[in-house]
């Protein structure tokens, strides 16, 4: 542990994919310096329809949030 869930728009490749999980599960073991063989990464793609009502719970409602984003998600449905 820890486990990392990185959620963005469908289309990118899977090396785009596995690239982003290399990198942060490097960022991680820098930052926090856990052993790298106990880190998992999973991605979840979503179109942007999908991602209105994702945004809604984990990012707008959570709470525990400590990087907050400067965009509107609707700005994607355009």
């Amino acid at each position: 542990m820890p486990h990392i869930t990185l959620k963005m728009l469908a289309g990118r490749t899977d090396e785009q994919k596995r690239n982003a999980a290399r990198k942060l599960s490097e960022a991680l073991t820098e930052a926090i310096g856990c052993t790298p063989s106990h880190i998992s990464v999973s991605v979840e793609e979503y179109t942007p329809q999908q991602w209105q009502d994702i945004y809604k719970k984990d990012v707008a409602e959570n709470d525990k949030l400590i990087i907050t984003p400067d965009y509107d998600p609707k700005d994607m449905l355009k």
